[in-house]
């Protein structure tokens, strides 16, 4: 059979020689042992924790060594392409603070090795299927689906591997004549790889994680392209893994049943193929038993999860880190104020079974995050949440900056060396401060004295007021409003002779507490008064009269 002749009747336009894609995507100009990797989903869905915790590997393998980090879209999938999910990528991995070096979407003077979109590399891939056609390494397949349906009902009621190979690739063997026979016809076909492999052998992989894993040859005559002429996922990522330079594939222990495609697809192409590195799955523990996080049981396996609550990015992203490699935590504790990126990750300390995924961990270290940020950088983490998730009503108090800074500095302690290390997330620390505007002012006036007693020490205190005393002679105002309406204005006083009073000056602090502040804990009342200003103040003390 004349090869080269069918090779151009089964793609018949006119493509570039393979060899010259040499030239057009040389070689990286990188130091030697740096790594390229790269983030290659699909537009087929929104990212999620897994796909954080890929990318994060991925990045951190190529800025620890001076590589590239690049995104890909593998869009061969046209029916399932999501609108917006390549830009929600890339939002939600800035958002965390992982940045590309080039690719799809990504404006870089590296955009060398583009396009990064698999659909408009289709010329690339059709000219190395034509090679192939022409080396007698694929051919033609015109099986229909309702055939493919028939071979794979018989092998499942035979217990016998499903898939198109041996006895099974029916279309393997066609001869001339009836290839030609059914081009003529117009039938649509795909194109399979002719598959050297045998089952009975056995394949040493040396896995970048994993270590030495040993995998049976691929028997299975695999499409390379489909009847429309796009790629399958497996013949397209072979081809640009190898033209775009990457040394390090980093993926889900879940393609580990694919590799032995992927090997026998370089070794067709003529290819090297890159390290591989298969991680393992993200687990939790549920009642007692550790089982794989799951799209439809956990939501903290959306990365929206940890927007809409949000959590700090950085503390979501070191949490990562203690997952990715076990000896980060032990740094971490050295350096508590050190940049995670000055840590220097070795992808063969990952962990080569289940990484628990511990959200009581992470809550823990989003705390101590957020307790470490100043003023500034509390209030711009508060109000990136605010823009996207806050009602009306708390955008616009983030309007006034100034008035922010003044409340965060009392209530998160960011003014001072006393920090409120309660807060895990911009969620609650919105909420926290919600007493300080009245259309959020939500006061439970649940005092513990009759109305006479209440409002009596509320007109005295607002009547002795002065906004520009300092914290001691407001103090001293409420030790005297506390005696002139029969409470021990000094604790040891009460504490010999409680039955003479009717409380003690923190009774009184905690009155005037709930009709500030709506509630009777909060942070130092004076400053807070200081703060909303006389007249709200004054306002409030009115109002929770009873």
């Amino acid at each position: 059979m004349d090869l080269f002749k069918l090779a151009k009747r089964l793609i018949p336009e006119e493509l570039l020689n393979p060899e010259e894609y040499e030239n057009i995507y040389p070689q990286r100009d990188v130091q030697k042992g740096a790594e390229v990797t790269r983030l290659a989903p699909s537009p087929t869905g929104f990212i999620h924790l897994g796909n954080l915790y890929s990318a994060l590997a991925d990045e951190r393998a190529a800025h620890t060594t001076g590589g590239v980090f690049y995104l890909r879209i593998e869009d061969t999938d046209e029916k399932r392409k999501v609108d917006g999910a390549v830009e929600s990528v890339i939002r939600s991995l800035k958002y965390f603070d992982i940045n590309f070096d080039e690719g799809a979407e990504i404006d870089s003077p590296l955009n060398k090795y583009g396009p990064y979109y698999q659909r408009r590399r289709a010329e690339i891939y059709r000219a190395f299927a034509r090679k192939l056609i022409e080396e007698g390494k694929a051919y033609p397949c015109f099986c229909t689906e309702e055939q493919l349906t028939a071979i794979r009902e018989e092998q499942t009621s035979n217990n016998l591997t499903p898939g198109y190979y041996g006895k099974f690739a029916v279309c393997r063997n066609l001869s001339e004549e009836q290839i030609y026979k059914n081009l003529d016809e117009g039938k649509p076909f795909v194109i399979r790889l002719k598959s050297e492999g045998d089952i009975s052998n056995k394949i040493t992989f040396r896995d970048a994680i994993k270590g030495d894993i040993t995998v049976t040859e691929n028997d299975q005559d695999v499409v390379i392209l489909k009847s429309d002429g796009i790629p399958t996922y497996h013949f397209a990522h072979a081809i640009d893994d190898h033209f775009m330079r990457t040394t390090l594939v980093i993926r889900g222990e879940e393609w580990l049943s694919s590799l032995p495609i992927h090997l026998e697809l370089h070794k067709a192409l003529g290819f090297k193929p890159p390290k591989y590195a298969h991680t393992s799955s993200l687990m939790k523990m549920d009642g007692g038993n550790k089982r794989k996080l799951s799209k439809r049981k956990d939501p903290e396996l959306s990365l929206d999860y940890y927007r809409k609550a949000g959590y700090y990015p950085k503390a979501v992203v070191k949490y990562l880190m203690t997952v990715l490699n076990s000896n980060f935590e032990e740094w971490l504790l050295k350096n508590p104020d050190g940049d995670y990126k000055e840590f220097k990750f070795k992808i063969d300390k990952m962990g080569k079974s289940g990484a628990l995924f511990d959200l009581d961990k992470l809550n823990d270290m989003s705390k101590t995050e957020i307790s470490r940020l100043s003023a500034e950088e509390c209030y711009d983490f508060l109000k990136t949440w605010v823009d996207e998730f806050g009602a009306e009503k708390d955008k616009k108090h983030f309007e006034d900056k100034e008035y922010l800074i003044k409340i965060l500095n009392l209530v998160m302690g960011t003014g001072g060396k006393k920090r409120r290390k309660d807060i895990e997330r911009a969620e609650q620390g919105v909420r926290l401060i919600d007493y300080f505007f009245d259309d959020t002012f939500s006061p439970q006036y649940a005092y513990r004295y009759e109305s006479a007693v209440v409002n009596k020490v509320l007109s005295d205190f607002a009547e002795a007021y002065d906004e520009t005393d300092d914290n001691s002679a407001w103090f001293a105002k409420v030790k005297a409003v506390a005696s002139e309406n029969g409470f021990a204005s000094e604790m040891s006083d009460y504490k010999a002779n409680p039955e003479n009073y009717n409380g003690n000056v923190s009774d009184v602090a905690e009155i005037l507490r709930i009709a500030i502040a709506g509630s009777p804990n909060s942070p130092d009342l004076c400053t807070i008064m200081g703060i909303l200003g006389k007249d709200r103040a004054l306002n409030r003390l009115q109002n929770a009269k009873i």
